[in-house]
């Protein structure tokens, strides 16, 4: 569940949740933001490279994720919701892809490397709950905090997510 958490969370904000923020928090019109979505194909780009770059330093790219996670992601969402322009929005959430394809490229790796010990359902289980626990709720959670008058919470929640699963990554390192 540590590994997944601030992944899982991570990828569903870039993914579901990041038009919807475009518009009501970035102020962009339904254009811009749709021409956003275009992000996700270099996030598709980026998941062979990562899987290549694994190949050579490992799983060492979780702790790129969670560091780099960790300290770029409430400037990053910040600048999001202060940018006007779809151009230096699709820039933005290109950077986010490159801290995200650290976890994305090679989540399912690392589980399946889990010692022999841990059954099949003992990897699959907390993984599913945790990514519906965390991903699925990521648009709600972000939305709550916006009705509360403090969009800006979701930033530290999320980036507390990604900081726990680097603490959980590190100590579970070989």
């Amino acid at each position: 569940m540590g590994l997944t958490m601030g992944g899982t969370t991570a990828l569903y904000t870039y993914t579901t949740y990041m038009q919807k923020f475009l518009k009501l928090s970035g102020r962009l019109n339904d254009k811009q933001t749709t021409l956003t979505g275009g992000s996700l194909i270099f996030a598709l780009c980026l998941q062979p490279l990562y899987g290549a770059l694994s190949d050579r330093i490992g799983k060492w790219l979780f702790i790129w994720f969670g560091a780099t996670g960790t300290v770029f992601t409430i400037p990053l969402l910040h600048t999001l919701q202060a940018t006007k322009t779809a151009l230096a929005t699709f820039f933005l959430i290109s950077m986010a892809w490159v801290i995200v394809a650290g976890y994305t490229s090679i989540n399912a790796l690392v589980k399946a490397e889990l010692p022999t010990r841990v059954p099949a359902t003992g990897v699959g289980l907390p993984y599913a709950l945790t990514v519906s626990v965390f991903g699925g709720t990521a648009e709600s959670v972000a939305l709550w905090f916006k009705s509360l008058g403090h969009e800006t919470w979701f930033y530290y929640y999320l980036t507390t997510l990604i900081a726990s699963s680097l603490i959980r990554t590190h100590c579970g390192m070989d």
